[in-house]
């Protein structure tokens, strides 16, 4: 999963504002710290905090101890044994990851096109890539990932009764984006997409869960649903960067979840003269424009 770096006036001020570029929530996101403000005289400040962040992957469970599990399951299916039970190092499914993140409230954001050299590796760094080093690889590719997730889509959109509806699956390196296009889909995308996302959470369990894949990035949209609200959302977001240009106050909207609020800070940083950041906590967290 590729690392985003971002900055802000302390470090947990840009681990949030991270943590809105990945849309994810803060127990799913593992961080290195880049770069940390420095104190001068009087107490004030000098410099920004400079972090980067990805997506945390998941463990899973070794290639030859999930077809030895596969083995048992086929076997027990056929006849039940009487002897001894196999399989004592299956572990539970884990549930589907919250795209709603539930981080602290953010600052202005603020990107730095500066290098300075890195710090030395604090501890927790060095306890990230112990772990990342133990971690087994997973064997599985984004192909196969993006075909069980194509497969589940397919099952669902008959079991809500919609004729007509294709799933197509576009793979571009570790990003998977399935879409559903035809038939009646409104009722799988749900009041504000809240159906959708849903959905989303149940597809990343059925194949990246499922799998073992702790690599790909992937997303679920239904009859164009995300693409026309990215693109309103960016409309919107233009409109009221004017008003806060126009009055130098700042504005906050309503609360939205991760994916929108993404969507929102993307917009504003093409446009000049204005900043955002998030505050509050889900469900009641939004974006907060104001002037540069």
């Amino acid at each position: 999963m590729e690392w985003v770096e971002t900055t802000a006036k302390t470090v947990a001020e840009a681990q949030d504002v991270a943590l809105d570029q990945l849309g994810v929530a803060a127990d799913e996101a593992e961080f290195e710290v880049l770069e940390e403000p420095k104190s001068g005289l009087f107490g004030r400040v000098r410099g920004e905090a400079r972090v980067r962040a990805r997506v945390k992957p998941t463990a899973v469970r070794p290639k030859q101890e999930r077809r030895q599990r596969g083995r048992n399951q086929k076997r027990d299916g056929a006849k039940k044994s009487s002897g001894r039970s196999q399989g004592d190092g299956d572990q539970s499914e884990s549930s589907a990851s919250d795209e709603v993140s539930s981080e602290r409230a953010e600052q202005p954001v603020s990107e730095s096109k500066k290098q300075p050299s890195r710090p030395k590796p604090s501890r927790q760094n060095k306890e990230n890539q112990r772990m990342e080093h133990d971690r087994p690889e997973s064997d599985v590719t984004p192909q196969e990932v993006g075909d069980a997730a194509v497969a589940f889509m397919t099952q669902l959109t008959e079991a809500f009764g919609v004729e007509g509806a294709d799933t197509e699956l576009t793979v571009d390196g570790t990003d998977l984006d399935v879409r559903v296009t035809g038939g009646e889909l409104g009722l799988m995308v749900g009041p504000g997409g809240r159906t959708l996302t849903a959905i989303q959470d149940l597809v990343r369990v059925a194949a990246q869960r499922r799998l073992g894949d702790h690599e790909t990035r992937l997303r679920i949209d239904v009859g164009g649903y995300r693409e026309k609200r990215r693109v309103a959302l960016e409309g919107f977001a233009a409109k009221v960067a004017a008003q806060v240009i126009e009055t130098g106050t700042p504005k906050a909207l309503e609360p939205m979840p991760s994916s929108d609020r993404k969507a929102v800070h993307d917009a504003i940083i093409e446009i000049d003269g204005v900043t955002s950041h998030s505050e509050g906590d889900d469900p009641s967290r939004r974006v907060v424009i104001t002037p540069a």
